[in-house]
């Protein structure tokens, strides 16, 4: 009997439950039953026991716990592959599963550290100012949300479709409550069972519901958000809950997709590019046995590339065996059960209603055990059945065209989609059906001969792009790197003095206080420095000798700097001005303090503007202020960004900019 991970315990229901059966043998693998589980006592928990602990946490070290986990379950990964194969799922397969999770947590993780600062805010945008004194400005801010993530799942990727929801929303400071799909969910228990033994996440901040989810959603308010991966019909009872509808309550959905790739019509069977189109097709058939939300179940080829694109897929797909996937000549295995061959079957009489079967028979495969030969179809012209069905197994259907704008149209008659590919060589192809593809995708590839041999292929969710689509595939969005994780997040708009919003954010805000002390911030370590801490330096005169030097040094002889008359002529200068980089170049001068210390290395300026010409006879000063501290988890140093504004002799700015260095966390170095 599968248990449930509820409230700090794990629960097992009193009743028998359901049987849940070996896709490939139908041997019993296990039970399942949620009789009896307090989902409001989840809720409670993750409210008050999971949030708090991890919104305690910055971006940085919610990071480094996805780390954790992540390598925590690379050591599990036998153990998860050999449960795997109870699904149907072949070696190959299961890395997409298991390892395709466990890399998207990497990914998370990574980004984390990289992109997000070692804090519980983040600023989204410079601040806006609303005044004219500059003593009234605004400020976007992205927060987290005292809720609860509920993620609801289809049983195709039992280990990958957890992790792919868990990591953006823990990152963005949220507890998260699992419920995936029975057929499979002996798969995500075990994930589920191995991270909550490691001990690596706070307390309630992962919760598990096998078998039903009973009045889940009526226990969700305002604070709470509901991720689904499923079908449309499922996701429009979600959809019309009061708690959705009123309640305020967020679903994201990822639901059907008759997802397309399209052969463009400069392709010949003699470019490389034809085969690259086959094997994707091929591939997007078969892995999964193609149970997958972004499978490719419409073929677009041009009508005098039809029969050949037909006879190329044959060939290829006679070379896929189809058995129990722990054979490992096995390229395919089986359907998730019995009943989805029967849903996959039923499909493939809708859709010969307006098409032809061309390969396979879907009644040649035994009883015992849920497989499925692959089958293609061939639509008659006009045929609408294709672009309303989805078979959710190994079934893609063969339209032909007229014309990339034809394409684009049939292309566009899915209502919506997860993915779309275009095999092309040809940049105005590419150009005219990736611009007409968008509006109906939420992702698209061009594949070619150039980037063949490092695509990820037709229907390879990554954790750095987004993931979902508009229209019948759900109009939800996930993955996406960082953008995940904001979309987990509340923007308000902060309204306040510099000083004041400077203390909310933690980051110094233009017209806030500055410090000037008799320690060179450059003396400072991190234990020492502190946000609004300045240094305004001593003036210099920027002589003809200088920008001289400067040009014959660098090589930068721009006229400007060099010809007087053609200089004088320019309506922006009105003779010789100084290089911007001598500019900035003297003004580190200006601020450096020389000796060893703290500051390790300078490693790039953000946001460089030159406002003012800096002319022979100018004089020039710095006022360098820190503007934000972010100190490493893993590291003895941190990265602090400085406020870096450059003055001529009447005060206006000639040059502003943002230094950024890192700096040791002790100094002398501990």
């Amino acid at each position: 009997m599968l248990e449930s991970y509820a409230a700090g315990h794990w629960f097992r229901a009193s009743d028998e439950g359901e049987p849940l059966l070996d896709a490939a043998t139908g041997e019993e693998v296990a039970r399942i039953s949620g009789r009896g589980l307090d989902v409001g006592a989840m809720t409670t928990y993750a409210r008050e026991v999971g949030g708090p602990a991890v919104r305690a946490l910055t971006f940085h070290q919610r990071a480094a716990l996805l780390k954790a986990v992540a390598k925590h379950l690379t050591e599990q990964k036998d153990e998860l592959y050999a449960l795997s194969f109870h699904t149907g799922a072949t070696t190959r397969d299961t890395a997409v599963d298991v390892d395709g999770g466990i890399g998207t947590l990497f990914s998370f993780a990574s980004k984390g550290t990289r992109e997000l600062p070692n804090d519980t805010v983040i600023l989204d945008g410079a601040p806006e100012r609303l005044g004219k004194g500059g003593t009234f400005v605004g400020q976007h801010l992205f927060t987290s949300r005292p809720g609860v993530a509920v993620q609801i799942n289809a049983f195709n990727f039992p280990v990958w479709g957890m992790l792919e929801k868990l990591a953006p929303a823990f990152l963005a400071g949220l507890p998260t409550i699992v419920k995936p799909a029975s057929q499979t969910a002996y798969l995500t228990e075990l994930t589920v069972r191995r991270i909550i033994e490691a001990q690596l996440l706070p307390e309630g901040s992962l919760q598990l519901i096998a078998g039903s989810a009973g009045r889940l959603l009526d226990e969700l308010s305002v604070q709470d958000s509901v991720a689904f991966t499923g079908s449309a019909h499922t996701a429009g009872i979600l959809r019309r809950h009061p708690n959705v509808v009123d309640g305020g309550v967020v679903l994201g959905v990822e639901a059907d997709s008759l997802n397309c790739s399209i052969l463009g019509p400069d392709v010949t069977p003699d470019d490389p590019e034809f085969d690259l189109f086959l094997e994707g097709v091929v591939t997007e058939m078969t892995v999964k046995a193609g149970q997958k939300c972004t499978a490719i179940r419409r073929v677009l080829v041009p009508e005098n590339r039809a029969d050949a694109v037909i006879e190329g897929l044959r060939d290829k797909l006679a070379t896929i065996t189809v058995g129990d996937p722990r054979d490992p000549d096995v390229r395919m295995g089986a359907l998730a059960s019995l009943g989805q061959r029967d849903e996959v079957r039923k499909a493939v009489e809708a859709l010969r209603a307006s098409s032809d079967l061309v390969i396979g028979d879907p009644d040649a495969a035994p009883e015992r055990g849920a497989f499925l030969t692959p089958l293609v179809l061939r639509a008659h012209p006009g045929a609408a059945e294709p672009h309303d069905v989805e078979p959710f197994g190994p079934v893609s259907t063969v339209l032909t065209y007229d014309g990339t704008a034809e394409a684009v149209a049939l292309a566009a008659r899915g209502r919506g989609s997860l993915a779309a590919s275009v095999v092309t060589h040809d940049p105005r192809v590419a150009r005219e059906v990736v611009l007409g593809l968008a509006p109906w995708h939420g992702r698209v590839l061009v594949l070619d001969r150039d980037d063949a041999k490092e695509s990820t292929g037709h229907g390879s969710p990554l954790p750095v792009l987004v993931h979902g689509g508009p229209g019948r595939a759900g109009g939800g969005e996930e993955l996406g790197g960082v953008r995940a994780v904001v979309h987990h997040l509340q923007r308000t708009a902060v309204q306040a003095s510099p000083d004041l919003l400077t203390a909310i954010t933690g980051r110094w805000t233009t017209g806030a206080a500055q410090r000037v002390d008799a320690v060179h911030p450059f003396r400072k370590s991190l234990a020492d420095l502190r946000v609004g801490d300045t240094i305004r330096s001593a003036a210099r005169t920027v002589s003809r000798e200088d920008i001289d030097h400067f040009a014959e040094f660098t090589g930068d002889t721009f006229y400007a700097h060099t010809d007087a008359a053609a200089a004088a002529k320019n309506p922006l200068f009105g003779g010789i001005v100084a290089h911007g980089y001598l500019v900035v170049s003297l003004a580190a001068g200006l601020f450096v303090e020389p000796s060893p210390g703290p500051v390790l290395a300078n490693y790039g300026v953000d946001n460089l503007r030159f406002l003012t010409p800096v002319k022979a006879g100018d004089t020039i000063a710095v006022t360098l202020t820190v503007k934000d501290i972010s100190p490493r988890a893993t590291a003895d140093y941190g990265e602090v960004r400085w406020d870096a504004v450059v003055t001529n002799q009447g005060g206006a700015p000639v040059a502003t900019y943002d230094v950024l260095t890192l700096v040791a966390k002790t100094w002398p170095a501990s």
